[in-house]
């Protein structure tokens, strides 16, 4: 595989920071896929005189394959397939934190992962084009490399069909642990952590309920949390973010190309951004925390409740929890969620290879799943409620000059059918008031958003799509409480009103602590 000439300048100079001797592994056939993963190999080879290739036949029936490690090391880093695209960044951290890179980790987070007791196998599956994969095959890695009781496998779903059908996989990342299913979607290090390690979670639950009262605590670390604590911690007040995960529902998004003075930029790169930014400032990120409850505790103060059993006293609060993919709610849907039924077409369209899928919402995020689809999966039948598509035009147009891709228009969908895997759906047609059949191996549901409030029915002012109501400062209906983001009644879900709104939110919050406290 011949590497682009810049991409070869970058491997040297990442290349340089090895410092100790790295033995590459690579298991191989006769194959052109064989041919392909030696020509990658190689060419990493020629960047630095630090790594040696060897070459076997056959590894478990994975070929090709190859793993990474010290010479002569029974302790190592396996990739089955070629990790290009997304991954091709997890092969270079695993080369450069075998060779002896520095982890951009805590001390602590090293020490707490070196001491985990058991033997841990991970097996990830994944596909090439999926952004949220490298995040859980990085974190696998960097897991494995510490300590000796664990080790982990990237395994390129495309390219063993096989497995993806005996294990019955029609989503990822699928990670499996000692060969039973461990988890399904993106995951932080952290997060593993406190899924193996059982003593952990009540260790952090106790360190973040001795904090300190803060000025304002921020729930959600999406695009409005994250300038909502830029602009808090500018004022020089005591700011801690609380997020389920940093960058919400904008990890879940590939292209992005309106965020202005920016052409063009992808969901996770945007986010890592976000992160940086606020990293720069003294904000306390509370990562991997979700909030259960919020109320006045009789003091000064109100109390955030975390799921984990921590809780938080801040002054104000800001309330940036975003949204997330709004269901069918339909019979079957819930069944084959995983099966069949997916709401990222990145990730789980190249599993879907040469079938036939449907795509269920005729707005950008419906349109554009469907042309990107168009171009993996054997067809694509695009269903909309309204007689029209809500897309823009420019996205129509595409679409329609497709050859592999059926418009049905004003179609109810009624429920979806299957046995171990979905099979197809029906759906009501609203001009004629027939009940249709249509068969298909995969659904890919893109209807919009629904606001994270569940935990907060109760507490305060939603309107009927439980979306908080708020005025033009961000205020809501609870005295130093505001909120922002696409979890309140502003209109326009979009990342860069999210932000707007997010510092509105915060500077309005820091007037209200200058007048009431």
């Amino acid at each position: 595989m011949a590497l682009d000439q810049n991409i070869k300048n970058q491997l040297i100079q990442y290349m340089a920071m090895i410092k100790n001797p790295i033995e590459i592994i690579a298991y191989k056939d006769e194959s052109n896929k064989s041919e392909e993963m030696l020509s990658l190999l190689y060419a990493i080879k020629e960047t630095t005189n630090l790594i040696s290739v060897v070459e076997k036949s056959d590894h478990n029936g994975r070929t090709p394959s190859f793993s990474v490690g010290l010479p002569a090391s029974k302790h190592r880093v396996f990739f089955a397939g070629i990790p290009m695209g997304h991954e091709f960044t997890s092969l270079i951290l695993s080369l450069l934190q075998t060779g002896g890179h520095p982890l951009k980790i805590s001390s602590n987070l090293i020490e707490q992962i070196k001491n985990i007791k058991g033997l841990f196998h991970f097996e990830t599956y994944i596909s090439l084009s999926c952004h949220n994969c490298p995040d859980i095959v990085q974190a696998l890695n960097l897991l494995s490399l510490l300590n000796e009781n664990i080790s982990h496998v990237m395994i390129d779903g495309a390219m063993f069909q096989k497995e993806i059908e005996d294990r019955k996989i029609m989503s990822v990342p699928t990670i499996f642990l000692n060969g039973e299913k461990f988890g399904q979607g993106r995951m932080e290090l952290e997060e593993i952590i406190i899924k193996i390690d059982s003593s952990a979670n009540d260790r952090i639950a106790e360190d973040i309920s001795k904090k300190e009262p803060y000025d304002v605590v921020i729930v959600g670390g999406g695009p409005a949390g994250a300038s909502a604590a830029v602009y808090s911690a500018r004022k020089g007040i005591r700011t801690a973010l609380v997020a389920e995960r940093f960058g919400g529902q904008v990890m879940d998004t590939l292209g992005i190309e309106n965020f202005i003075s920016v052409k063009a930029t992808e969901g996770p790169k945007l986010v890592s951004a976000l992160e940086e930014h606020v990293k720069d400032y003294e904000v306390d990120i509370i990562n991997l925390q979700k909030v259960r409850k919020l109320f006045k505790n009789g003091g000064p103060f109100y109390e955030v409740q975390l799921e984990s059993g921590a809780k938080l006293d801040s002054k104000s609060v800001i309330l940036a929890t975003g949204a997330r993919w709004r269901e069918l709610g339909v019979p079957g849907e819930k069944e084959f969620r995983g099966k069949g039924v997916a709401y990222c077409p990145h990730c789980d369209g190249p599993l879907f290879k040469g079938k036939k899928v449907a795509v269920i919402g005729g707005g950008n995020s419906g349109v554009e799943a469907a042309i990107d689809l168009a171009g993996i999966v054997g067809s694509v039948t695009l269903v909309e409620f309204a007689p029209s598509l809500k897309a823009d035009q420019v996205l129509i147009n595409k679409l329609n000059s497709l050859p592999n891709v059926e418009i049905i228009l004003n179609a109810e969908t009624k429920n979806i059918f299957g046995e171990t895997k979905v099979v197809g759906f029906n759906y009501i047609d609203r001009q004629t008031n027939q009940e249709k059949s249509i068969n298909v191996e995969g659904i890919f549901v893109q209807i919009g958003l629904i606001p994270n409030t569940d935990w907060l029915k109760g507490t305060l002012a939603l309107n009927q799509y439980g979306e908080i109501e708020v005025n033009q400062k961000g205020e809501t209906s609870l005295p130093g409480v505001f909120a922002a983001g696409d979890v309140t009644t502003t209109p326009y879900k979009q990342i860069i009103i999210a932000m707007g709104e997010g510092s509105k939110a915060a500077l309005g919050a820091f007037d209200h602590l200058i007048r009431s406290h």
